[in-house]
């Protein structure tokens, strides 16, 4: 275990040094303000609307729907984050030979890999609290309101992009970087449309759109991890009206979290023995 610390905050580190976390840390608080401000004036439309004051939960519908637009915009940013920061740590290092230093230490190559894969999730862990947190925040301060289940909402956020930096890992431990980025990517793609494709299958009870859609989520189950998070973190009303595009039409089961749980862990087993057989 103190090996996967060691090999941990040497990638915090790392990362630090090339301010690739700074740069991104920079177009966070960007969103932020600008999140804030399209927040503010909105609620002052709201309050100052000619239509007619809202009752209170017209109101609440429409500050519930701002902070899922901004919490998609965050759950986008986890996702370019989860597969860009880690895409190049071992393909990288092998090319360029920098990873001898390491395997010739009294390392075992299982807590290289290990190691690296905590460090970029605790900095992943780091960034969700810091953009989920200050959208909530944000949302908190100018209209009193914050969504149901958020913890539950964030946990599976995270999930997601847990999962995507295990492929981004286990996929450079053979592949490069170039094309380790355009697997990563690629896989969410499918993702992505499988899932818009499965929703899109339950709004016109298309059973056959439906199941490729089920089929694209269980090959990455990225996207079926954003749709039940927006799930939980709406009220009943807005979710089974389908009020917004937020309200998923067909909603993952809870055995797609352990799906996809099981599914990291498979992964992140693969890459260890990927690059424990690999010569370097």
């Amino acid at each position: 275990m103190r090996g996967i610390f060691t090999i941990s905050q040497l990638t915090i580190h790392e990362t630090l040094r090339k301010r690739v976390l700074l740069a991104a840390t920079l177009l966070g608080f960007a969103f932020l303000v600008i999140f804030a401000l399209g927040f503010y004036f909105m609620n002052r439309e709201v309050i100052n609307s000619p239509r007619g004051a809202e009752t209170q939960a017209q109101r609440a519908l429409i500050y519930i729907f701002l902070m899922m637009a901004g919490l998609y915009a965050v759950n986008f940013l986890m996702v370019m984050m989860a597969a860009l920061l880690p895409v190049d740590t071992l393909s990288g290092e092998i090319r360029s030979g920098a990873i001898q230093s390491l395997v010739t230490k009294p390392l075992r190559r299982a807590e290289i890999v290990l190691g690296k894969w905590l460090g970029f999730w605790v900095i992943l862990a780091g960034y969700l609290a810091l953009m989920g947190g200050g959208v909530l925040l944000i949302a908190r301060i100018v209209s009193g309101i914050t969504p149901q289940n958020i913890f539950i909402g964030l946990a599976l956020i995270l999930l997601e992009a847990t999962l995507l930096l295990t492929l981004s890992i286990a996929g450079g431990t053979r592949l490069s970087t170039l094309a380790n980025g355009v697997l990563v990517f690629g896989l969410f793609g499918l993702a992505f449309i499988g899932g818009w494709i499965e929703q899109i299958g339950a709004l016109f009870q298309n059973e056959t759109a439906r199941y490729v859609g089920v089929i694209a989520s269980l090959i990455v189950p990225s996207e079926s991890l954003w749709q039940l998070a927006a799930y939980n973190m709406q009220p009943a009303l807005m979710r089974d009206l389908a009020m917004t595009p937020f309200s998923p039409a067909s909603v993952p089961s809870n055995a797609m979290v352990v799906w996809a749980l099981g599914y990291t862990l498979l992964v992140l087993l693969l890459g260890v023995w990927s690059f424990r057989t690999r010569d370097l």
